[in-house]
This record gives C-alpha cells, structure tokens and sequence, in this order.
C-alpha cells in the first residue's frame, strides 16, 4: 500500500460506496466532484485495485470495491471508538459502554445490576437505548452498541450469548375482569378471547414459544392485535380489547388498570439474555462481563 494513502482516502471512499453517485458524496464530504474523483481514481492507482464500475453516470461496487466497503466500514467504527475512549480517558473517565435492550430489561437486570454498578465505577459512561431484538443484533455487527439484553434462541456466529434470566410468563387482563387468581385453572378458559401478542418481528422465536402455549393448552388463539411495545398491550387490555401473555419482568412495574397471573404450571419459559460481538474491543467490556459471570444460575 503507497504511504500516501490517508484515513480520508477511506472516508471518500466508503461515502462513495454508499452513495453510489460521486455528486452527492461530494456534496455530503464538502468537497467538489471532480476533486473527489481524482481522489478515488488515485486510491485504486495506489492499491492497484478496481473499486468502482463506471457505465455513464452509474457507479457500481466491484466484487473487491465491496469487500473493501464491509471491512472499512466495521474498522474505521472501531478506530473511531478507540479516539473517543481515548478522549475520555483524557477527561478523566475510564470509558464508555453503549448497550441495546428490550424493555423487560429495564425491569429488573438493568436497574439491579448496571446501574449500581454505575454507582460504584462513576468514571464510566453508559449509553442506553431500547431496541428491538434484531435491531440489537445490527447494531452489534456494526460495533455501534458493545452489547445488548435480547430475547432470542438463535444469534449469528459472531455474536456471543449469556443467559441472564430465565423468566416464567404471565396472563395479562383487564382488572375487573371474571377471571382471578382464586378461579384460574388453565388458559384454556380464555379460548373466546382476543389475545393481544408481541409481533413476530420483535423475536420468532419468543412469538413461536407464545403459541406454544395455546397449542398445549388445546386451542389456537384468536389474535386480534400485534405489538412490540409493552405499553400498548397494557394500554389495549385495559380498555377491553382483549387479553395477553408476557414475560413476569414486565408485570414488576405493576401497570394501572390490569392484573396478571404468573402461569407457573406451564413448561415453557423465556430467556433474556446477554449478547455481545466476540470482535468487540473495548476494554471495559470484559468487566461487564465479569459482573453477569458472577451471577447464580
């Protein structure tokens, strides 16, 4: 590789790659068109490859043009990430900790155990942000969460997997409905109801698990509403729209206008679990780890 070839060269490159359309990553780098041009004409020149097919005015990735564009893009966030660390180390912190979680999450695992963990290591940073399963599973292939709380069965290679909490389910219904705690015997009771359920995108898996539990109990339920939200379902079941099955970590922060039975007879249960991208680097993850290591099974 020529010593000329600069960090920017791959910032050019890879708006390129993206955009597909040499005016329009000129304009988002504030650089003119021809510039850019002859800076990526100069970075195939100096790599001796071909990244881009040019036919008129379309701009297409070669096989190599794409390869390069996988591997930078995960690289440069990396090297980004070690600039900001490095940065905050300077600020006197030790670093920071970005992390994804579904809502059930915040329920028990977080509060219980990062945030006073936060309060005993004050020099560290944490970044929350709520996010669908899948969504998490994006975001840390592209290294843009260190890790995640995820109701999943399966994850990608790369991707390791640490069950945190093994959680039982609960039958969400309005308050003063007919069936209570004293009366309940199966769900099987509730088979003319409208069920309210997590949509299929928020996790198949967990989805298949709920219907699991219609189908062993003898009937297949009539749903009426898909959500991924635990507050529409709360929100729906109180308003008479029908009733649901959710996680017991989501019945903690005791909701207004519903009542739930722990169905703790049945087999099937559900995992929240810590997952995280076996390339991450950051060096704060591992005593993350460490914390959720050390808890009972």
């Amino acid at each position: 590789m020529s010593n000329q070839l600069e960090i920017r060269h791959l910032k050019y490159f890879l708006a390129v790659a993206e955009d597909l359309h040499f005016r329009k990553a000129a304009e988002r780098l504030y650089i003119s068109q021809p510039g850019l041009s002859r800076q990526i004409k100069q970075m195939e020149e100096d790599l001796g490859v071909q990244l881009f097919d040019r036919h008129n005015r379309k701009v297409v990735l070669t096989k190599a043009g794409t390869y390069l564009k996988s591997e930078l893009s995960r690289n440069l966030k990396q090297l980004n990430d070690i600039v900001d660390h490095a940065k905050l180390l300077q600020d006197g912190k030790k670093g920071q900790l970005k992390l994804g979680y579904v809502g059930s999450a915040m329920q028990k695992i977080i509060p219980e155990l990062l945030i006073n963990y936060k309060i005993k290591n004050p020099d560290i940073i944490f970044s929350l942000k709520e996010m669908d399963n899948q969504k998490q599973i994006e975001e840390l292939l592209n290294f843009n969460i260190d890790f995640g709380f995820v109701r999943l069965e399966e994850v990608p290679k790369t991707i390791n997997k640490l069950c945190v909490l093994s959680d039982t389910f609960c039958l969400v219904l309005p308050e003063n409905h007919a069936i209570n705690l004293n009366n309940f015997k199966s769900i099987s009771q509730l088979k003319n109801e409208s069920f309210i359920l997590f949509d299929p995108e928020y996790s198949k898996s967990y989805y298949n698990k709920v219907l699991d539990i219609f189908h062993e109990s003898g009937f297949s339920p009539i749903i009426s509403h898909l959500t991924i939200h635990a507050s529409s379902i709360y929100k729906l079941v109180e308003n008479n729209f029908g009733v649901s099955i959710v996680p017991k970590s989501l019945s903690l922060n005791n909701p207004d206008g519903v009542k739930f039975i722990e169905l703790n007879s049945i087999s099937q249960k559900t995992d929240l679990s810590l997952v995280w991208n076996k390339m991450n680097r950051n060096p704060l993850l591992t005593g993350v780890l460490n914390l959720f290591d050390a808890l009972p099974n």
